[in-house]
């Protein structure tokens, strides 16, 4: 597997996984179901494995793919799933290579089969989902493997798990949806202890960029590398063309004035105006905040906004302590630089920061985990 597919987006390796399932091929898809101490990744980390050899994604840094890329062949020789947990802890690294993670690390190898099309369909809809699958049985007329699903507002639906198992897992499952985590539980049901792994899967975050200067196509190209799925909208037609902005999933154009009505808004949707135009921008910015965006990045230096704040005073209009508190300009972080790739880092990293809830810091000043861990209540 190269470098490239390796280090692939999330939305990506889904597009291997419903491509794997159109064409009927064998694969394996290799998930992380649970993680102690340290690790590279987190639990719903995928794998796709290729009968060849190849695949795509990553489930750690290098410390475990040749071994789970061996186990592969096992599992599509057995057609069966399996669990398998690597103990990184020791004071020895992997095979003495120096490349351990310094954490306990379960994955679930399974083959790749019509029980995980409705996770894919549901991403590629753009709806959220839950999906309940089971990692340890033992002593259960449940089987490694089976699997049911969530849907936000309507709970477990369809596949193999009873509504005994489901029923001690709605709660939790739903803060997973919510977050987009996962977690290994335990259920006890009817005097047995059955683990299942429990992701919440949600689809990409959406990014709408307002302009078509040059400095858009690097915004572009390292959002969608962090997984955004990202709309350019110039707003002047002749601007309109997707080939000038080739890694975006749409182009389309608008007038200022009806931004609100270009599509549906919602928290999960994030826009940066950098139109350079004073008007324009205005009108966007204004028309931004009539909606539920969490994030509204001006580009633009902070006098710049300060005359904007003036003229719509003037015109009896003022911004709220929480209106003023999405609106981010000048855009992005402080990180030094000024090209526009420099620059793009800058945004896409405050859009990350806000859209995982974070403050940016170092993280070797930062207190505890790097990753955030889920509080569930399993009752």
């Amino acid at each position: 597997m190269s470098q490239s597919e390796w280090s692939i987006p999330e939305t990506d390796v889904f597009d291997r996984i419903r491509t794997t399932l159109e064409t009927g091929s064998e694969a394996v898809l290799a998930t992380v179901t649970a993680v102690e101490g340290s690790a590279y990744r987190r639990p719903g980390a995928k794998m796709l494995l290729d009968p060849d050899g190849g695949g795509a994604g990553s489930i750690t840094a290098g410390c475990l793919e040749d071994e789970v890329r061996a186990l592969a062949a096992d599992v599509l020789d057995a057609g069966e799933p399996r669990v398998e947990t690597w103990d990184l802890t020791g004071d020895d690294d992997v095979w003495g290579l120096g490349v351990g993670c310094n954490g306990v690390i379960t994955v679930l190898l399974e083959p790749l089969g019509e029980s995980y099309r409705p996770v894919v369909e549901a991403r590629l809809a753009g709806d959220p989902i839950g999906v309940a699958t089971v990692v340890g049985a033992d002593g259960s007329d449940v089987a490694l493997g089976d699997r049911a699903y969530y849907r936000p507002g309507e709970g477990f639906e369809g596949g193999d798990l009873p509504e005994a198992l489901l029923s001690g897992l709605s709660e939790p499952t739903e803060t997973l949806v919510a977050d987009g985590k996962g977690e290994t539980l335990s259920v006890e049901t009817d005097g047995a202890s059955i683990e299942v792994f429990v992701e919440g899967v949600r689809p990409s975050p959406e990014l709408v960029v307002f302009g078509s200067g040059h400095d858009v196509g690097p915004v572009v190209e390292l959002a969608k590398l962090v997984d955004f799925r990202v709309t350019v909208v110039p707003f002047r037609g002749g601007h309109a063309d997707s080939g000038r902005f080739p890694g975006a999933d749409e182009v389309v154009s608008t007038s200022p004035r009806d931004v609100g009505d270009l599509r549906e808004w919602d928290e999960d949707t994030y826009a940066v105006i950098m139109s350079h135009n004073f008007l324009d921008d205005r009108i966007a910015l204004e028309a931004l905040l009539e909606t539920p965006v969490p994030y509204i990045g001006l580009m633009g230096p902070k006098k710049r906004f300060e005359e904007m704040t003036d003229d719509f005073a003037e015109e009896g209009r003022t911004f709220s302590e929480e209106e003023m508190e999405r609106i981010y300009t000048p855009i992005g972080l402080s990180l030094g630089g000024d090209t526009p790739y420099q620059i793009a880092y800058s945004i896409v990293g405050e859009l990350l920061a806000v859209a995982h809830d974070r403050t940016p810091e170092h993280l070797s000043r930062r207190e505890g985990p790097i990753h955030d861990r889920v509080d569930l209540t399993n009752d």
